[in-house]
């Protein structure tokens, strides 16, 4: 379960990442739908279809049948997603002069093991459980 869970998850988030969202999956009946239609209206095959609707050829489709602009607002991709950030940069002069670094002297430490003390040894609280 926990695999296809992951495989699921994992693939969400491709299509979230290229720019595919649920209600374009739902969307594509009408992306077919629009699609025969141009084929039999203006003999129109894909390539052509998808660049009358999403590419180069767009800006003139529309201006010219202005009669299909209810379908063309069904059809899936139609995403205006914007992303911006701000970037600020402030400058903090040093007021103060640098002060020269404080030497302090090298003294041996010498470190040993302790044995731990608490009370809650010595009255058996910790005990490692016993098979009786």
């Amino acid at each position: 379960m926990n695999k296809i869970f992951s495989i699921v998850l994992s693939f969400v988030i491709l299509l979230q990442s290229v720019g595919l969202h649920s209600d374009d999956l739902a969307q594509i009946d009408e992306f077919i739908e629009h699609a025969k239609f141009h084929s039999e209206q203006y003999g129109d095959n894909v390539l052509v279809f998808i660049s009358k609707h999403y590419g180069e050829l767009k800006a003139a489709h529309e201006r010219e049948h202005q009669e299909e602009k209810k379908d063309h607002e069904k059809l899936p991709f139609q995403h205006h997603c914007h992303l911006s950030s701000i970037v600020a940069y402030t400058n903090n002069p040093l007021d103060s002069e640098l002060e020269s670094p404080i030497i302090t002297e090298f003294k041996a430490a010498h470190f040993f093991y302790q044995a731990p003390f608490s009370s809650s040894h010595t009255k058996g609280l910790l005990q490692p459980p016993r098979h009786s």
